[in-house]
């Protein structure tokens, strides 16, 4: 019997009379000889001959190499494999920084080319370079919320104006007395009236107050460590200027404030960031080596809005309410001249852009139906 009908080679195709088709890289089809063995008829049938009939001087059958056959069959392989893999590739890791020669590494903001001493420079550059923002109420000094409430209320009826509700003197919180009046209140426009208002709403709370100033014990020990490092302070408030004089002189830390920001020097309060920026251009700090001290979230809003730190101290608020800020304490005892090291140590907001990035807002391109047939068409 013959027996290489239906035979297998070694490469697992059919062995075929005539051509063998095989793909090129052009994915054409590309016709080459594989086999050629004569055919013969048994019983009407077309079978292929045995390799036997080689020996009985059958036709003379040619058999290619096997291993020009399995080197086509390869080479047809990594061509399919180099197609679906792209040649320009780029593995590059993404490190958003600009590798142009020259703009790395990128321009230090704390940096001045006009010191021509360079420990200077190296200083400035460095993390312990920075600057300290306080405020009066509530971080240096023991406060009492109720008393600014209650003075806001006492005005409005000597005013004869209906008392503000409980949002708006919490949305008032952190303003300047003119700002309040005139942008929240709405109780007069007049800028005679208004200063008028202003000053007599602080008399009414000064007399609240009792001229009873007290240091908060965990601050004073604080601001001696930030005063043996050297570290400027500035001290930041809406109240007016003779406020805070009498206030330091009867507590007696005359000198220990580099910079002093009232109410006079500034035209709105928080939660503008005017305050801060002001008070960091008298230090001659950049405000990202500014860490600015308060006891709100309008002065969170109004520290990051000036691009600077904010440590949050949870005297008035709780702590998860201030969890916006870069640091929260109770007490700002808890710190410590490496923690503000840290805060001015980080590189996004000093290496970064100041410009904010436009968000582009997709619009949705898909029509709206005009009927409610239309609808039901969509949605079936």
């Amino acid at each position: 019997m013959v027996d290489s009908v239906a035979a297998t080679s070694i490469l697992g195709h059919l062995p075929v009379c005539g051509r063998y088709c095989s793909k090129d890289v052009s994915r054409r089809r590309k016709p080459f000889d594989v086999s050629q063995i004569p055919v013969r008829k048994i019983m009407g049938k077309r079978v292929v001959c045995p390799p036997l009939l080689w020996r009985l001087g059958a036709d003379r059958i040619r058999v290619p190499s096997i291993q020009a056959q399995a080197m086509e069959l390869t080479k047809e392989a990594y061509t399919y494999r180099e197609e679906r893999i792209p040649r320009d590739l780029d593995y590059r890791i993404d490190t958003d920084v600009d590798r142009k020669p020259g703009l790395w590494p990128p321009d230090n903001k704390a940096d001045n080319p006009l010191l021509h001493n360079p420990l200077l420079r190296q200083e400035r550059m460095g993390c312990g370079w920075l600057g300290a923002i306080f405020e009066w109420e509530g971080v240096l000094m023991e406060d009492n919320p109720d008393l600014e409430k209650q003075a806001w209320l006492a005005l409005s009826e000597e005013e004869g104006k209906s008392p503000p509700p409980a949002f708006t003197l919490c949305r008032i919180e952190g303003m300047k007395n003119e700002q309040a009046i005139s942008e929240v209140l709405c109780w007069s426009r007049d800028p005679g009236q208004v200063r008028r208002m202003a000053n007599r709403k602080e008399e009414i709370y000064q007399a609240l107050q009792g001229g009873i100033y007290r240091f908060r014990p965990d601050s004073q020990e604080f601001v001696n460590v930030l005063m043996h490092y050297k570290i400027p302070i500035a001290l930041v408030s809406t109240r007016p200027r003779k406020t805070l004089e009498t206030a330091i002189g009867a507590i007696g830390i005359e000198g220990v404030f580099n910079v002093i920001v009232a109410a006079e020097d500034v035209h709105r309060g928080k939660p503008d960031p005017e305050m801060f920026v002001y008070a960091a251009q008298l230090l001659n700090f950049i405000p990202e080596r500014c860490i600015v001290f308060g006891n709100s979230n309008q002065t969170v809003e109004a520290a990051h809005d000036a691009r600077m730190k904010c440590v949050a101290v949870a005297s008035k608020h709780p702590v998860y309410e201030l969890g916006a800020a870069d640091l929260v304490v109770r007490h700002l005892d808890e710190l410590s001249v490496v923690d503000l090291k840290n805060l001015a140590d980080i590189e996004s907001a000093e290496f970064g852009t100041s410009e904010p990035e436009l968000e582009i807002e997709e619009e949705d391109m898909e029509p709206y139906p005009l009927s409610s047939t239309a609808t039901d068409d969509i949605f079936w």
